[in-house]
């Protein structure tokens, strides 16, 4: 009997649930189209998934059902200036641990401090060199977030370790079943970031595989109750509202 996925498109059971890296996702957000080409451009040429937004509300609905990795952001935007979308990206706690990087004509010092002041973790002045634009956004990304191939990763002295695909801290192992494995290693490796329970859905199950979005507050109770013994239970937050995030801030 085939399934369906939540749009109705036939799914595929092989799909992510094999835990295959997940592209890393850009979005572009400027109002010109021949230089959204060139960054698209750009960054496909460096293996990056990209997706495109002329105005704010096109970014916005972008936004609410994708999971971003970074945000390529113009200042000078139609109706809402680009320093207005990122100030309030920045205090979404659904939103505002993507980094950001300004690009702009407006390349004076001030204008620069501006930029990075509303939050944003670079600043492009245009016009700019596709290579060097690409080489800061993977600098961005490495302080941004542990590299998911990483032989380890660790978040408030929890350590994941991917070769021997265990799960410890201070020495002591913690038993974690395979779904809640995956979904720890999403959550470590986007730390201070909130998701919905259908943007964990398609990052950790697909959206080739269908399960209720009440499927994940199930695994997000087993995955604390593992956690719980040591006390790293706290790191995995409920935002209300929203869904759950993985931090070590409170």
């Amino acid at each position: 009997m085939p399934i369906f996925n939540r749009a109705g498109r036939l799914r595929d059971f092989s799909l992510k649930t094999q835990g295959s890296p997940l592209m890393t996702t850009i979005l572009v957000i400027d109002d010109e189209p021949d230089i959204r080409e060139v960054m698209r451009f750009a960054l496909e040429s460096a293996e990056f998934r990209v997706l495109e937004a002329g105005h704010a509300d096109e970014a916005r609905k972008l936004l609410s059902r994708e999971v971003l990795d970074l945000i390529l952001l113009d200042w000078m935007l139609p109706g809402r200036s680009g320093l207005e979308l990122a100030q309030q990206l920045k205090q979404n706690p659904k939103t505002k641990g993507i980094p950001i990087i300004m690009v702009s004509a407006r390349g004076e010092e001030e204008d620069r401090v501006k930029g990075l002041d509303t939050g944003a973790d670079d600043y492009i002045a245009k016009p700019f060199s596709p290579r060097e634009m690409v080489a800061r956004v993977k600098a961005v990304l490495r302080r941004a977030k542990p590299d998911e191939a990483t032989d380890e990763i660790e978040i408030g002295g929890l350590v994941m370790d991917n070769l021997g695909h265990r799960v410890t801290a201070a020495g002591r192992a913690i038993e974690v079943a395979p779904t809640e494995y995956r979904l720890l290693h999403f959550f470590m490796t986007h730390v201070d970031r909130a998701f919905s329970r259908s943007q964990l859905l398609d990052q950790v199950w697909g959206d080739q595989v269908y399960v209720e979005e009440r499927t994940v507050d199930v695994h997000v109770r087993r995955l604390r109750k593992a956690l719980e013994p040591t006390g790293h239970d706290r790191l995995l937050q409920t935002v209300r509202g929203v869904g759950y995030r993985f931090s070590d801030k409170t």
